[in-house]
């Protein structure tokens, strides 16, 4: 069993600083090579070796390894969902246990104590840190890379903070947005509104044909989020667009949904749509962590497990067979919003989770 070390929160604290103050906005890759460059930083003053930077399109993401026969993958990512300036309106502050700023939660403070964790183990081989740019808006310069190192891996550790009161995310919803153009005709809508093709009317239909493909019994939820149609309060519209938010727990509900998106069909005469989109991440079940959440149990007693509806990397790691754990980061709360937050009291018991579990696998 992995013996509890001491960690210092007052560093923890002091890199967590750093790399908060580092802006990080998802597509902007001046900032993220910025970031990039602490986030590696960070490794190699608190574990030695050489970050290497993997260049992509859309910022860089940071690998490290250990060396030796690669057993555990440790994944996150350093972008944030956070628009630059953010920082000045909510800069990095400790004050009542919890510290506050962008992205203490989701996810640098996660990062931050995972590798203080690993610095308490003397043997760090087979151990491998990909901190990716781009999870915030679908990881699609990432995804090959983070599928590549979990294979060879077998087994990987998501940094994501924890769920609500601390407990781990054994399992995690499918996501995808699905883009639905409607193309109508315009015409006066005083003098001949029979001429027109109306695609505000076309767009009403359809987000009730779409909403209708929610199935809550499943855990199948589709949600219409964003709509526009229109140009001028007297033209029929000529165009309308419906954005669509999905989730879903199994690979089944993936394959349906898909497939009533395609096969969507215009109620008005003449009108015509077009859709994009796809469920992008696919389900992770309960059985990917199973193994790993048993271990994390046997580390820390009475730690809880919970099956939550946002999606992470760990959906793409799961859907090869790769077992995979989420939620070891931060137990805080607040994600994407002003009022996020991490708990600096649970700080060192993260740390030694993660280095424990890191343990556990490479002698299993």
């Amino acid at each position: 069993m992995h013996k509890t070390v001491d960690v210092s929160v007052d560093a923890m604290l002091e890199d967590l600083r750093t790399l908060v103050e580092i802006e990080s906005p998802s597509r902007d890759p001046e900032a993220l090579t910025a970031s990039a460059k602490a986030v590696a930083a960070v490794i190699e003053n608190r574990l030695g070796g050489q970050a290497t930077l993997v260049e992509s399109e859309a910022g860089p993401h940071v690998h490290w390894s250990a060396g030796g026969d690669p057993k555990v993958l440790v994944l996150g990512h350093h972008d944030t969902v956070f628009p630059l300036g953010t920082l000045e309106r909510r800069p990095f502050t400790v004050a009542d246990g919890q510290a506050t700023g962008p992205g203490v939660f989701d996810m640098l403070g996660g990062f931050v104590q995972a590798v203080h964790g690993l610095a308490t183990l003397d043997d760090r081989s087979g151990v491998e840190i990909l901190m990716t740019a781009d999870e915030e808006v679908g990881s699609h310069s990432s995804r090959a890379l983070i599928e590549e190192r979990a294979l060879a891996c077998g087994a990987v550790l998501v940094l994501e903070g924890a769920a609500d009161g601390g407990g781990l995310k054994t399992g995690r919803k499918g996501c995808g947005t699905f883009h639905v153009s409607i193309a109508g005709r315009a015409s006066h809508a005083g003098l001949e509104p029979a001429a027109g093709v109306n695609a505000l009317i076309e767009a009403s239909h359809q987000v009730l044909d779409i909403a209708a493909l929610g199935r809550p019994d499943r855990g199948t939820t589709v949600t219409p989020t964003v709509a526009s149609a229109g140009t001028l309060d007297n033209v029929v519209p000529a165009e309308a667009t419906v954005v669509v938010d999905v989730r879903v727990e199994s690979a089944d509900e993936k394959e349906r949904i898909e497939a009533a998106f395609a096969a969507l069909t215009p109620h008005l005469d003449e009108a015509r749509i077009e859709v994009q989109g796809s469920i992008s991440r696919p389900p992770m079940p309960e059985s990917a962590s199973a193994e790993l959440f048993a271990v994390a149990r046997r580390l820390l007693p009475g730690l809880e497990g919970k099956a939550v509806g946002g999606g992470s990397d760990g959906n793409f790691t799961a859907a090869l067979g790769v077992p995979t754990l989420d939620g070891l980061g931060a137990v805080g709360g607040g994600a994407h919003a002003d009022h996020e937050f991490l708990v600096v009291d649970a700080m060192a018991e993260r740390a030694n989770l993660v280095a424990g579990l890191v343990n556990a696998i490479r002698n299993a």
